[in-house]
């Protein structure tokens, strides 16, 4: 039960921690060089500049707020409650620190403000999916997608992200649509190397506890799971390989249900760039 508490509190941290580099990267990097983040939150900067001249001017972080609202409400029916509430107070602490950390200009070079933008919200959106969480938005829908059919979410991140960088190019100029596309490269990279931008995973796990790792995944997610007797190369001890393919928001309790049953079982985690079948069930 402690160590439960811990790891929780753990967790909630480095959400807030999350929450506050994404704030940072906005308010003092992208807002004010009129470049724009990726999913929801840079559909939120747009429309916080369209509306600024106008008799009902809302700030990016109520917006973003705002826009989660209706995402939320299907993440909780559709995929999790856990993962649903860890993603809204992810949103949340985002939109409190947005409205307490003034817009401040840094830097002048629009450049500089494209990729440490990038970098310093990528570390914050990485901490927050290492941990179990979510951005909101398009993690959430793309959750709800993943557990419904097993389309190419992909293809949806890049739509979205395609229309905030048309978006941008007509309002201010195709220079500031250029470097959103660098944010959003910068972005993507720095993710990939502190957690995972690819949408689905293969898991291949050694164990002598075969059975029991089988119940505690599936306590956790609807995924089928391959089972192939192995042998220890030293030990020469019977074991259990065990192959299940998930999604990257589902890494962490899949970690999580691993390390409750057996803490030394062996682990490889390699992208799976594509898949043919459907993947929920065996």
């Amino acid at each position: 039960m402690h160590m439960s508490f811990v790891t929780e509190l753990k967790k909630i941290l480095f959400i807030l921690i999350g929450a506050v580099l994404g704030a940072i990267s906005l308010n003092y990097f992208l807002i004010p060089a009129n470049v724009y983040a990726s999913g929801f939150t840079g559909i939120a900067q747009l429309l916080a500049g369209v509306l600024r001249n106008t008799p009902v001017p809302a700030s990016t972080g109520i917006l973003l707020f705002i826009l989660n609202i209706p995402v939320a409400i299907l993440g909780w029916m559709k995929v999790g409650k856990s993962f649903t509430f860890y993603s809204i107070v992810s949103v949340a602490a985002t939109t409190f620190s947005l409205e307490i950390i003034p817009i401040k200009v840094i830097s002048e070079d629009i450049l500089l403000n494209a990729v440490f933008g990038g970098v310093i919200a990528a570390v914050g959106i990485g901490f927050t999916l290492k941990w179990g969480a979510s951005t909101g938005g398009m993690d959430i829908i793309a959750m709800v997608l993943s557990r419904m059919k097993d389309r190419p979410i992909g293809s949806y991140f890049f739509t979205l992200n395609a229309a905030i960088i048309l978006t941008a190019g007509l309002l201010y100029g195709w220079e500031k649509a250029l470097y959103t596309l660098v944010t959003l490269y910068v972005t993507s990279r720095v993710i990939d190397v502190i957690h995972t931008r690819h949408e689905k995973l293969t898991a291949m796990i050694i164990t002598k506890k075969g059975k029991e790792i089988q119940q505690a995944v599936h306590q956790k997610m609807v995924r089928g799971i391959t089972k192939i007797p192995a042998k220890g190369g030293f030990t020469d001890e019977d074991k259990e390989l065990l192959i299940i393919v998930v999604t990257r928001y589902e890494l962490y309790d899949l970690e999580q249900a691993i390390k409750e049953v057996d803490p030394h079982a062996f682990t490889n985690i390699v992208n799976t760039t594509g898949i043919f079948g459907f993947f929920r069930q065996d």
